[in-house]
């Protein structure tokens, strides 16, 4: 089995913890293969031939499961490639909180278990997210937790007008809006007062940031809507559209957002039997402390 591993290099924690991982699974007989950039954990007693690719398009394709050592921003980066070749990813969190990932530093020595076959696949719905110019040019982007369109630099409200597939249902006077996945109920649009989704639903769930009303509450949409938007704000500068917070686009008044659920599937591996809203009452609880 050809595992590979992804490592924040920014965290000592994570590399040494990474380091462990490679020598435990290399021992249960797996091949472990990394990242050029990330080639340095691997230099441990007891790792030959340590396999290394220049990007991370190359490391998905050769991989048989990915495993991810980090918070959940390494996570979510690693699960638009992992859910673009279709390969299981898991993640060890040596984040703050680490929502999307399965396993703790001190319990490593359970991924021998993906080895020996003794798991179970979570598949989780992400968003397609496209934008449209008025001259015709389009760009298209992979959501996993979610898609805000919110005001740029000028602190002003801006104006956010909704469709449902093609017919207009609401406007929003607010800093900005989310479109998430269930995955994405428990990161930014938690904090905006959105509700909490069971992470395995179907739904699209659209969360007004700071509206400008007193009624203006989360909606779920069933996974088979396309939803559109299109912003105005004062002096026509731009807002921003950011994926996962992650990529960054630039929006005007004549481009057009749509947001719908993606072909593609993320699959995370989970090794124990957990009851999912103890465990997010738990990591909660960790965020208070």
């Amino acid at each position: 089995m050809k595992i590979a591993i992804i490592v924040n290099t920014d965290k000592d924690k994570a590399v040494s913890c990474a380091q462990n991982i490679a020598r435990i699974l290399s021992g249960e007989g797996a091949e472990i293969i990394t990242l050029l950039e990330f080639a340095g954990f691997g230099k441990i007693d007891g790792i030959k031939n340590l396999g290394c690719f220049k990007d991370y398009n190359e490391l998905f394709k050769n991989c048989d499961v990915a495993v991810t050592v980090g918070g959940d921003g390494t996570i979510i980066h690693s699960a638009k490639y992992a859910a673009r070749y279709d390969k299981p990813m898991i993640g060890v969190n040596v984040g703050r909180l680490g929502f999307a990932a399965e396993v703790e530093p001190d319990n490593i020595n359970d991924l021998k278990r993906i080895i020996n076959g003794e798991f179970s696949v979570q598949s989780r719905m992400l968003l397609d997210v496209k934008v449209t110019h008025s001259d015709g040019r389009f760009e298209s982007y992979l959501a996993v937790n979610d898609a805000a369109v919110a005001r740029g630099q000028l602190s002003r409200i801006i104006d956010i007008f909704v469709s449902l597939d093609n017919s207009p249902i609401c406007e929003y006077h607010a800093d900005g809006i989310l479109f998430s996945t269930p995955t994405g109920s428990t990161a930014y649009s938690l904090s905006a007062g959105g509700p909490v989704i069971y992470p395995e639903m179907q739904c699209i769930l659209l969360t007004p940031i700071c509206p400008h009303s007193l009624i203006s509450r989360s909606v779920l949409f069933d996974s088979g809507s396309t939803l559109f938007a299109t912003v105005k704000i004062a002096d026509n500068a731009p807002a921003i559209l950011s994926i996962d917070g992650e990529k960054n686009i630039e929006i005007n008044s004549t481009d057009i957002i749509s947001v719908k659920k993606s072909e593609k599937n993320l699959k995370l591996i989970t090794l124990y039997d957990r009851n999912f809203y103890q465990l997010l009452n738990e990591k909660l609880k960790e965020r208070k402390s």
